[in-house]
């Protein structure tokens, strides 16, 4: 076992941690059992869980989606955008990065990023990587950012998360989290892009993920008999985490529509001429809207603009909408395909 140091006295109430063990790769299943063992779940322990999550953008529970995702790269790629319950700024998660999180009764250690990201830091350094603490709530290696950490807490509970570069793609978290340059307008907290790196050059041993997972785990517990600390999630538990996915993590509503206000400018030139959309949009509906431009027609477009006010703003309920005017009549020579590409890459 590796020697410990910070990790013994990590926990105010002495107890031994307990541990999940979760497989799933589905977004909306992990950040619905994270919020469940934070919330409902009837243990006083404390808990230590490690998850992945397959090809995701997670949201910052008070960010802006629209500013912090490439609609494109989402759309091309089936990439799962979902909102967690802590904040912070949009991270891109796949196979190769490593969640962690504690639930645990300490609560009066909310915003003590350095304390929970401790234990962490040890076991990476004891795996050859020199990992250290910077700025508010950042892991590092050579001034890279390989971890960023957020909070969340609940009567009196609180969850601490956080993310570990393991051999994730780079240059696609790059791309799937750079937003093109519309015009918007938003109070939602903004990511704060840094330089990233992956830790698995820096290890003492050339080990995968499983390995890597494992050992960390261990580490975390104090333990090499990881059984002895798991919890196994009963049928009602399970039940319930779905009731929590179905409720929150599945519903648009969560993950789009709870973005603050914003303003958002989308134009584009087709063969029918130029067309811009100016929309204000409100708890994810179209509050109001403006088009103009210098395309033809022979309807009023004020008569089209009244159809959008009140609609989510997503492609999945524009789409029918549009289908069903009489668009040629707005827009000569202009397709359902053209106004959808100009609202929504």
């Amino acid at each position: 076992m590796y020697p410990l140091n910070e990790i013994t006295n990590l926990w105010d109430s002495g107890d031994e941690m307990k541990t999940i063990i979760n497989d799933s790769k589905n977004p909306r299943f992990n950040l619905a059992l994270e919020e469940y063992v934070l919330k409902y779940l009837d243990s006083d322990e404390d808990f230590v869980l490690l998850w992945q999550n397959e090809n995701s953008i997670i949201i910052g529970r008070n960010q802006n989606t629209f500013e912090e995702i490439n609609s494109d790269v989402v759309k091309k790629h089936d990439v799962n955008v979902v909102r967690r319950i802590t904040g912070g700024g949009a991270v891109y998660h796949d196979d190769g990065n490593l969640n962690f999180s504690f639930v645990t009764k300490m609560k009066d250690n909310l915003n003590d990023y350095k304390k929970f990201t401790a234990p962490v830091i040890e076991a990476l350094n004891t795996m050859g990587v020199p990992a250290e603490f910077q700025g508010r709530n950042d892991i590092v290696v050579e001034d890279k950012k390989i971890s960023g950490n957020a909070q969340s807490f609940y009567k009196h509970k609180m969850l601490h998360h956080g993310t570990i570069l393991f051999d994730a793609n780079l240059p696609f978290v790059a791309e799937v989290l750079n937003v093109k340059a519309d015009k918007i307008k938003s109070k939602g907290i903004k990511s704060n892009r840094a330089r990233v790196t992956n830790i698995k050059p820096y290890l003492k041993e050339n080990i995968g993920m499983p390995e890597f997972k494992k050992t960390l785990l261990a580490y975390l517990l104090d333990t090499k008999n990881i059984q002895d600390h798991m919890y196994e999630l009963t049928q009602d538990d399970l039940d319930k985490i779905q009731e929590l996915m179905a409720k929150r993590y599945n519903k648009w509503g969560w993950n789009y529509g709870e973005n603050p206000e914003f303003s958002l400018e989308k134009a584009g030139r087709y063969q029918g001429g130029k067309v811009e959309f100016h929309l204000n949009i409100k708890e994810g509906k179209i509050d109001d809207i403006k088009i103009f431009g210098d395309f033809l027609g022979s309807k009023d477009i004020t008569t089209l603009e009244d159809k959008f006010r009140g609609v989510a703003f997503s492609e999945e309920k524009i789409k029918p909408l549009i289908e069903k005017e009489p668009l040629d009549e707005y827009f000569f020579n202009i397709s359902v395909d053209d106004i959808l590409h100009c609202l929504f890459t």
